[in-house]
């Protein structure tokens, strides 16, 4: 099963060399963390080496942070893409 997934990961990220950073970005988050975090984080924006990842929910926002290293290792490896770093924020919400 391993090795299915380094395939699809190789995959993806050939697939992905000719698009924007943030693109690849936010197409490896996915793969990185899988649909049940991804489904609750996203991508909302990429500057000198930071990915911005706003997330709905404080739980899933600790979870997050708690696998931050992994991560950040597994989005930079899928995209392609300098990650030093992740910074998780609340999204805020439109009620006033």
């Amino acid at each position: 099963m391993e090795a299915m997934r380094e395939l699809l990961r190789g995959s993806l990220a050939r697939t992905l060399a000719g698009t924007g950073d943030e693109d690849r970005l936010a197409a490896a988050w996915t793969v990185a963390c899988g649909r049940a975090m991804a489904e609750r984080g996203i991508v909302s924006g990429y500057a000198d080496g930071v990915l911005r990842i706003e997330v709905g929910d404080p739980v899933w926002l600790r979870q997050m942070q708690a696998l931050r290293g992994t991560l950040e290792r597994e989005v930079a490896r899928i995209s392609g893409v300098k990650v030093q770093t992740i910074d998780f924020v609340m999204k805020r919400s439109n009620r006033r």
